[in-house]
């Protein structure tokens, strides 16, 4: 597939979307984001993040005529047999906050001994000719007792990244987000997603 010369990011969440965005500039060459539109709301009814993140990237390449990017990510917790997985922004309901999210993850792990996570991003891009591409990466880590760090969002306070990087045990909310934006989940799928480009 052709690298599209613009790209829409197929979501509304203005965290991911600054994330994205800067993933993107970095890239050699960059990748200009197209600000701007608006497209209803996409239910994400899959039970993979492959397939949720297509359905975005499909929804919104249709309703902008514009190539588009999607992600879902889900948060894998061993202790608690890879959940919540696809079900991690609305782990502690459908209009779950942030904070919510994370004091019932802190909650149902108690003082489980086995911590180790893994956050898991699917990345999709979508053109209006009906292309399509989708890449994966990952980030390896454990599951903090408490919150720790003032950056990054959703359960960034409570997973300590594990040798990606030099991390140094630190949470991503403890990791200044030019450092997380090389070496987070996302980051890694988007570069993913550049490479294969032509």
């Amino acid at each position: 597939m052709k690298r599209p010369h613009g790209v829409v990011v197929a979501s509304k969440n203005a965290d991911k979307i600054v994330e994205v965005e800067a993933v993107l500039a970095a890239l050699d060459p960059p990748v200009e984001v197209i600000p701007g539109h608006i497209w209803e709301d996409v239910a994400e009814t899959q039970d993979t993040l492959a397939g949720n993140a297509l359905l975005k990237a499909r929804a919104v390449a249709a309703a902008t005529g514009h190539a588009a990017i999607a992600d879902d990510t889900g948060l894998e917790v061993d202790a608690l047999d890879g959940a919540p997985g696809v079900h991690s922004a609305r782990y502690a309901g459908e209009s779950a906050t942030y904070e919510e999210n994370v004091e019932k993850m802190l909650r149902e792990l108690g003082d489980a001994e086995g911590r180790g996570a893994r956050f898991r991003t699917a990345v999709a891009l979508v053109t209006p000719a009906g292309e399509e591409l989708v890449v994966e990466g990952v980030l390896e880590g454990v599951i903090t007792r408490e919150p720790r760090g003032d950056g990054g969002f959703g359960y960034d306070p409570i997973f300590e990244v594990v040798g990606s990087g030099g991390a140094d045990g630190r949470t991503l909310a403890e990791i200044p987000a030019a450092e997380k934006n090389r070496i987070s989940h996302r980051a890694q799928a988007l570069r993913a997603l550049a490479e294969v480009l032509t």
